[in-house]
């Protein structure tokens, strides 16, 4: 008999259909217990009974006798018959029949059984198996546990140009280039041994009869396993993707054109970001020259006079991008070049494949080519407005496929959005000096005198670009020996983002004074930038070039008694942290919301800082913003910090070397602070419970204090400022009361409690008995003020050391 098929899924492997044997005259003369729990007949039931009379209803009599029938022919039949149940409801069971032989004598025929769903199920199981086979699109090569090939589909045939029987028993990898084939083995092997599949991995693909042409493949694989656990082999899916690839490859290189090109408005900088946009993407090597004029900011002739510079250069494998001299170099073309034929007509040059003889012709030696291998190339022109500024020359000599049609189209808009960055740059060179000297004005002289920070700062003006940027910083000292540390950034670039910055930084002191949260200060410039955005569009004549009002920024306050620093940015990048062993931390705060975009919040968070920790803040143009990848200039600042150059000046000059290129494209501030901690024998707090006592209590250990400190002659009036403030909270807040002593620059006398209700400095009247506290506590100080937290308020008041205010 025919053997039967042993498949996971298959309704016919042993031990899962019913199975009968009838006599030649169909009589059942066999019976198992499959066949009695599908169709409710037992064996002494059917057994020696014609199948007919017990199997089938005589409504489906004649579509049995014709499978009979057929069987007889054909010596056996496979189908879909309709039998009848113990119970008398029809069965619907796909059948396959076969003649038994018996050495002459009488025919017997065996009948295996399973429901027709299951049976039509596997059917279409077995139709897709040979439909991937035969008419998958997709690619399949199914590797055997040895890593050679068992059989390929027609799909891969069609793919590699070789008949799929030539494929079988070959080696994995056999058809591909040694670099490609070492890859497929490498990775059906992986499959293999891991047993975790491979999903959408793209391959590029040389086959060794045409290793000119690179193919992309998208590879998925699994491994194949029977029953048993066995491993099978490995099946690949394949698909063809080059084209595909190409094209998204030519899409994102124009993607990239918006973040890498043209960013800075710097003639030079813009020609080298064209030419390591182009590089490998697109060409082995490019380079990109401008007319002598245009490198000046001056607007080229039409006649095209005036030799070329070589600002933009760029190689597969080079040590070092650009030109080597900072401001190029000067190159000069034969008249007979693709470059000045490109010059002349303003019309770009493909070059598919150059003859070997191509490079004697008459001054061609003078091209540049910069590779003896050099097969194919493209010039485009770069014009804006109609003028042509230069070229850019772009060569393969490594990548064994020529330049195509493709190829020159994107080549061309790549040059021509460069160029209009380039003309935009020239345009609006002469910005700069002008917003240089308003932003001068602008920004701090000096750092101020304050106790809880050593600082060191670096401000530096692009040096390219339509003028400079709103970059601004500031240290402003705060109640509690607190200090403030600011930076910001405007958007946009010249006099409107400088005039901009001034009055972020006026509104940041302000609020300052105000001894407000570092998330609220945010949220009051936030409000401001809005206001200001409404009132320049209310005017409704913007002037050229400016643009909406927008900022970012970050606002830390640093306290010097407990060490913590609170933390607040609007869209700024964090802050880096060095500790004093030379760990370096970037801070993960929230990042919040630029500030212009209104309605959103802000958070602030709190870090504890040991003393002599490095807290560097900073503006993106220390980081770069051209960089695909915007942590590459994040891990830089990380390594210039990692081990801090001894003086906070030399650190600031050292991440300065490291990060700044000698004409910054962005404003660049870079601020860092060293913490400091007072020492705990400078600062006194007590708590003191909501009792008439307590202002006794209060001035008794104000008193001692100030005599072990040496300032008895602040005695008289601090403990007056310190009764009248927490009578005041006694009074007025009715909670327990929080009195801080600080000796630092000043002496610092605090009462905080945990109302929020905001105390005013009013004149009494003569015949008033109470009103007159807050007034002599203004006029014994030199300071005093409120500021707010979540818990409450602090009144604190400042005195000089050497003695009262005159």
């Amino acid at each position: 008999m025919t053997q039967l098929s042993e498949g996971h899924d298959d309704p016919f492997a042993l031990h899962l259909p019913a199975l009968a044997v009838l006599d030649d005259g169909g009589v059942v003369v066999g019976w198992n217990r499959r066949a009695q729990e599908l169709l409710g007949h037992p064996d002494t039931a059917v057994i020696g009974r014609p199948a007919f009379e017990v199997l089938v209803d005589p409504r489906d009599l004649p579509a049995a006798t014709e499978a009979a029938a057929s069987c007889r022919r054909a010596g056996g039949w496979f189908g879909v018959l309709t039998l009848r149940h113990r119970d008398g409801r029809p069965v619907e069971l796909g059948l396959r029949a076969q003649e038994l032989s018996h050495g002459g004598r009488a025919r017997e025929w065996f009948l295996a059984g399973a429901l027709a769903v299951d049976v039509l199920e596997w059917q279409r199981d077995r139709a897709v198996l040979d439909g991937l086979y035969r008419q998958c699109p997709i690619g399949l090569v199914i590797h055997g546990p040895d890593l050679r090939i068992l059989r390929v589909n027609r799909a891969i045939e069609r793919f590699s140009g070789v008949p799929a029987a030539d494929f079988r028993g070959l080696p994995t990898g056999r058809m591909l280039l040694p670099d490609d084939a070492r890859k497929a083995v490498d990775r059906v092997r992986q499959v293999m041994d891991t047993g975790r599949p491979l999903v959408y991995s793209e391959q590029f693909v040389r086959l060794e009869r045409d290793p000119a042409r690179e193919r992309v493949a998208l590879v998925s694989s699994f491994r194949m396993e029977d029953p048993s656990g066995r491993i099978l082999g490995v099946a690949e899916m394949i698909e063809d993707i080059t084209e595909r690839h190409r094209a998204q490859r030519r899409l994102a290189l124009l993607d990239q054109v918006g973040s890498r090109i043209g960013t800075t408005l710097d003639v030079a900088e813009t020609a080298r970001e064209l030419a390591e946009v182009m590089v490998p993407h697109l060409a082995d090597h490019a380079s990109v020259d401008l007319l002598q004029p245009v490198t000046r900011g001056e607007e080229p002739t039409r006649a095209l006079a005036g030799p070329l510079v070589r600002l933009g250069s760029c190689s597969v494998g080079a040590q070092q991008t650009g030109p080597p001299h900072p401001h190029g170099e000067p190159v000069e073309f034969g008249p007979d070049t693709p470059q000045a034929g490109c010059l002349a007509e303003g019309q770009p040059v493909l070059e598919p494949v150059l003859p070997p003889d191509w490079f004697s012709a008459e001054g061609r030696h003078r091209a540049h080519a910069p590779d003896p291998g050099t097969h194919s190339l493209i010039v485009v022109p770069i014009a804006a407005r109609g003028l042509v500024l230069g070229v850019m020359t772009l060569w393969r000599s490594r990548r064994p496929d020529p330049f195509e049609a493709d190829d020159l189209t994107l080549a061309q808009e790549l040059a021509s959005r460069a160029a209009v960055a380039i003309d935009n740059a020239r345009r609006f060179t002469q910005h700069q000096q002008t917003a240089y000297t308003l932003q001068s004005s602008l920004l701090p002289r000096a750092i101020p005198d304050q106790s809880a920070v050593e600082v060191a700062l670096r401000y530096l003006p692009a040096g390219a670009g339509p003028g400079l940027g709103g970059d601004w910083f500031d240290v402003i000292p705060l109640s509690g020996a607190r200090v403030a540390l600011v930076v910001g950034d405007v958007v946009g670039r010249g006099i409107h983002a400088a005039a901009t910055m001034g009055r972020l930084r006026t509104a940041v002191h302000t609020l300052a004074s105000l001894d407000l949260e570092p998330d609220e200060v945010l949220s009051r410039l936030d409000d401001l930038v809005n206001l200001l955005a409404a009132e320049q569009e209310a005017v409704g004549e913007r002037p050229v070039g400016e643009q909406v009002i927008g900022a970012t920024c970050l606002y830390a306050v640093y306290d010097p008694v407990s060490g913590l620093c609170s933390v607040a940015r609007a869209g700024h990048p964090p802050p880096v942290m060095t500790a004093p062993d030379g760990q370096v931390a970037l801070l993960d705060l929230p990042a919040g919301p630029p500030l212009g975009l209104g309605g959103l919040p802000f958070e602030a968070q709190d870090i504890e800082l040991a003393e002599g920790s490095l807290l560097c803040l900073y503006t993106n143009g220390i980081i770069g913003e051209r960089h695909v990848d915007g942590d590459v200039g994040l891990t830089k600042l990380c390594a210039a910090l990692t081990r801090p150059a001894g003086t906070l000046e030399r650190t600031c000059h050292a991440v300065v070397d490291a990060l700044v290129p000698s004409l910054p494209s962005d404003d660049v501030v870079l601020l860092i602070a060293r913490t400091r901690m007072l020492p705990p024998e400078n600062v006194a707090s007590w708590q003191l419970p909501p009792e008439p006592s307590s202002a006794a209590r209060a001035r008794a250990l104000t008193s001692a204090k100030l005599t072990e400190w040496g300032l008895e002659h602040l005695e008289f009036t601090t403990e007056l400022i310190a009764s009248e403030l927490v009578t005041n909270v006694y009074r007025y807040a009715g909670g327990p009361a929080t009195l801080r002593l600080i000796r630092e620059r000043c002496l610092v006398c605090e009462v905080s409690d945990n109302s929020h209700t905001s105390p005013h400095l009013r004149r009494a009247r003569t015949t008033d008995e109470g009103g007159r506290g807050l007034f002599l506590v203004a006029q014994m100080t030199e300071r005093w003020g409120t500021r707010y937290s979540h818990e409450g308020k602090t009144v604190w008041t400042e005195q000089p050391l050497a003695g009262p205010p005159v």
